[in-house]
């Protein structure tokens, strides 16, 4: 089978910046799947004893989406170094000539669509641009990522690794942990659930109850607390489907947790930060802060998904959804255009409204090309 283009070419570059010890950033969009990536990467480079990582989540609402201005200003300190895009990228023109010129090297690694040109990094890696041959186009970065792991840990990603800073875990090794990732990231971005993806989500989910990772497992406590009481088991064996129901039904629990894209400190969400906490107790704390979060999240985007419906139907012959507004935030903009172009099955534009410029995301059916139709 044809390989993703440029993967092992980004996989020989991190090895030659793990054996020259050079400084490596790695930047990811704040949504599961760009902090999935991150997460994978930085891990897989700490098992390869790498030297200084420096991890950047842009703020949306502050910064807007991709590769900012303002975080790369912020990241001139770690100049010269490796900076890796995850999530992100394959429409910064701009921002990766500006990396450039601070003295970043840049790698994109990304699943969206590709414009008219390429930005000009050193490497993209991509399944959507010109020439990649690789049969299945629906990977989340996440997947990408976890395939990247696979070349540059090999024999030593098994199902008996073990190291010292996860002491904990005791199911699987890290290759389960990075498939729970994966799987988690490949159904937030609501990307087809069949292909490379159907063995993501199915070997994630199946050790997902028993995660070794704190900002995990903790769910399922949570969750078991706050589910209503139901009938006792009639027997204790649960059958594998049952049990991989189950555990999509705490994915999803998980996943509408995780989507909250609030920022702590030092551009370090809070997702990014539960994900790698050590302790189950500040592991619990976070996630209960965060499923607090997510219901008001969730009740935003129904009111701006109401807001929105009342003007698609004043103007229900259009054959285009474009609607902004500068009280619905940036943020939530892709989750309130899926839920209406899933509605009116048009292709749908939903934007924060600004001063200079307005900002936001674009869903389409199936059919349609999103950046064809930009065009």
């Amino acid at each position: 089978m044809a390989e993703i283009k440029n993967l092992k070419k980004a996989a020989n570059r991190i090895k030659k910046a793990i054996r020259n010890n050079e400084r490596i950033i790695l930047y990811g969009d704040a949504d599961l799947d760009g902090v999935a990536s991150v997460i994978i990467l930085k891990e897989t480079l700490k098992n390869l004893d790498s030297g200084e990582i420096a991890i950047y989540f842009p703020d949306r609402e502050i910064e807007g989406y991709g590769i900012t201005k303002d975080g790369l200003n912020s990241l001139t300190k770690f100049a010269p170094a490796l900076l890796i895009a995850f999530d992100l990228g394959i429409g910064n023109f701009r921002e990766v000539k500006l990396a450039r010129k601070l003295g970043l090297e840049v790698v994109i690694i990304d699943h969206h669509e590709v414009l008219d040109k390429l930005p000009e990094a050193e490497i993209i890696v991509d399944p959507k641009q010109k020439g990649d041959r690789y049969p299945f186009k629906g990977l989340a970065t996440a997947g990408i990522v976890f395939k990247l792991s696979e070349i540059l840990l090999a024999e030593r990603m098994t199902e008996n690794f073990t190291r010292q800073n996860f002491a904990r875990q005791n199911l699987g090794g890290l290759r389960k942990s990075f498939l729970e990732l994966a799987a988690l990231a490949t159904i937030a971005d609501m990307m087809p659930q069949d292909n490379d993806n159907k063995i993501f989500i199915e070997a994630g989910l199946s050790s997902l109850e028993n995660s070794w990772r704190p900002g995990l497992k903790v769910f399922s406590r949570i969750v078991d607390e706050t589910a209503a009481v139901s009938p006792p088991r009639r027997c204790a064996r649960v059958n594998e489907t049952k049990n991989y129901r189950n555990n999509k039904e705490l994915s999803q629990k998980i996943i509408s947790a995780l989507n909250v894209t609030d920022f702590q400190k030092n551009h370090l969400n809070e997702t990014y930060l539960l994900l790698t906490l050590s302790s189950f107790e500040e592991a619990e704390i976070l996630a209960k802060n965060l499923i607090e979060k997510s219901y008001q999240r969730q009740e935003k985007i129904r009111e701006i998904t109401r807001e929105a419906e009342e003007r698609v139907l004043k103007k229900i012959s259009d054959t285009i959804v474009f609607e902004g507004d500068e009280l619905w935030p940036l943020t939530l903009s892709g989750a309130v255009a899926s839920r209406i172009c899933r509605l009116y099955k048009k292709p749908t534009f939903i934007f924060n409204k600004q001063n200079s410029e307005s900002v936001g995301a674009v869903r389409t059916p199936s059919e349609i090309n999103s950046v064809a139709l930009m065009k």
